[in-house]
């Protein structure tokens, strides 16, 4: 306002383009231009080519983890390269992998939410999807690690005749309840934040099937002033429910190695270096995800540079909590003077496993620096990249943690050396099989953008510039 000499001079259009912050949505004039971009997509009769070569892929993918999975129940679980002491491998590694990708769904959908932080709308449908998806995979690993698979209700909490109950003090079982609840209240809010957008694709339907099955799930929305006060109050009411699984969810999964008295794992530092960890990957894999989609599907004024921007910012931020808690693992096994802490850092770093734990630096530590430079936030080619190396990066952190703190343990005579099998490759390849199909069939047949959301945050919602509590900035 300073290159005006008074503000009483400024014309009311003036006055608009001062107050109105910077735009979320770009090139969209209109509430039908984002109405059309997003729905067309599910009522188009074909995908663009480049979506069948990923779903072959996914599916080829998909049936590669379908015949190990057939191969270890008609096996065993002497397929993978588990041994003693390394009792843990790719099974527990995938497991925490896969419920950390889905940490950053809940985090910009629930979380932002009730900062009211208007840029989380048009990413928070990718996002959630991807924890739904995530969640998913995560389950598929404990149901199959435990060996005899066709007795797993013994570990149900079911009366029977052996009298086998489960331990509820062990923080396996403490899994269960936070990986399951986090499951129901985050399918709960993705499918909550659907209902306007589903009621849409009723609306818009085109053939009988498609108008009855968007119908039943979009549960008798009419758009009414009573449905929207409903919607609202019950959104923020699972916002603030989800809100707190950001943090207690994979501080849970950090109890499986936090209670242990390995050295290594026996940290209280794991809790809060685990979520951190979680939202690094999370974040990492949306970039992952959107990028493509954003090229593919034409919503490039919706997912704009500056969401990418942000994001970028936030794997910054994390990556640096992440490199912190590296350093202060290192700090305390010296710190506490136990010779057998300091053993397994050192081990970690210049031990035989050492290559991988220098490829967990690199990635999750070094190679997210370069977002200090705004250049860098805005290099679609080089943020791809850099969000791959994280996710590779992050898998390997849960690599180091688990089997360098067991392969050398008190005992120098029971040392053994992991090495994983092919069976254990091919069904971590498979579990991205899982997720990617499911992610490219949420992309064909529902709505990938919150179209709703996207509109309250556009400049033609708020003429004025009044965004009520929405935060642009």
């Amino acid at each position: 306002m300073a290159k005006y000499a008074n503000v009483n001079e400024l014309s009311d259009s003036q006055l608009d383009n001062l107050l109105e912050p910077p735009a979320l949505v770009q090139n969209a004039e209109t509430f039908h231009d984002i109405t059309e971009s997003v729905c067309s997509i599910a009522e188009a009769d074909r995908m663009p080519r480049s979506w069948y070569v990923l779903f072959t892929l996914a599916l080829c993918f998909l049936g590669v983890l379908g015949a190990m999975i057939f191969h270890l129940f008609t096996t065993g679980v002497g397929v993978w390269g588990n041994n003693q002491p390394v009792a843990w491998g790719f099974p527990i590694v995938n497991f925490v992998f896969w419920v950390g990708i889905g940490h950053a769904g809940t985090l910009i959908s629930a979380v932002l939410y009730l900062f009211r932080q208007g840029w989380r709308t048009g990413i928070n449908r990718f996002s959630e999807a991807m924890t739904i998806f995530a969640v998913c995979c995560a389950g598929l690993f404990p149901a199959i690690h435990v060996g005899r698979v066709w007795v797993i209700y013994w570990v149900f909490p079911i009366p029977n005749q052996m009298d086998m109950w489960p331990n509820f003090r062990s923080p396996l079982l403490w899994d269960v309840f936070a990986v399951g609840t986090y499951f129901t209240v985050s399918l709960l809010f993705w499918y909550m934040g659907m209902v306007p957008d589903l009621a849409t694709q009723r609306d818009r339907a085109k053939t009988k099937l498609r108008q009855f099955l968007y119908g039943i799930f979009a549960l008798g929305w009419n758009g009414s002033n009573r449905h929207w006060h409903r919607y609202e109050r019950a959104y923020l009411l699972l916002a603030a429910l989800a809100t707190p699984l950001v943090l207690s969810v994979h501080s849970v999964v950090s109890f499986d190695f936090a209670v242990a008295q390995i050295p290594g794992w026996h940290t209280t530092i794991f809790p809060p270096y685990f979520v951190a960890g979680a939202i690094f990957s999370g974040f990492a894999m949306v970039l992952t995800l959107s990028i493509p989609a954003r090229a593919l599907f034409g919503f490039k004024h919706i997912i704009t540079m500056r969401h990418i921007e942000l994001m970028c910012k936030v794997i910054m931020c994390t990556g640096m909590l992440v490199g912190y808690a590296y350093a202060m693992e290192f700090f305390m096994a010296w710190y506490s003077g136990n010779r057998y802490e300091g053993f397994t850092f050192v081990n970690r770093a210049f031990g035989p496993y050492a290559w991988a734990y220098w490829t967990m630096v690199s990635c999750n530590v070094i190679s997210p620096q370069i977002f200090w430079f705004k250049r860098a936030r805005r290099c679609i080619p080089l943020i791809f990249v850099i969000s791959i190396f994280v996710n590779i990066g992050m898998w390997f952190e849960r690599f180091v943690i688990t089997v360098t703190s067991l392969n050398r343990d008190f005992l120098p005579s029971s040392w053994n050396y992991f090495s994983p099998t092919i069976v254990d490759i091919l069904t971590l390849a498979g579990s991205f099989g899982l997720f990617f199909t499911l992610f490219l069939l949420f992309c064909r047949w529902l709505p990938q953008v919150a179209i709703s959301e996207v509109k309250n945050v556009m400049p033609s919602a708020h003429p004025h510039g009044n965004h009520g509590e929405v935060n642009h900035d």
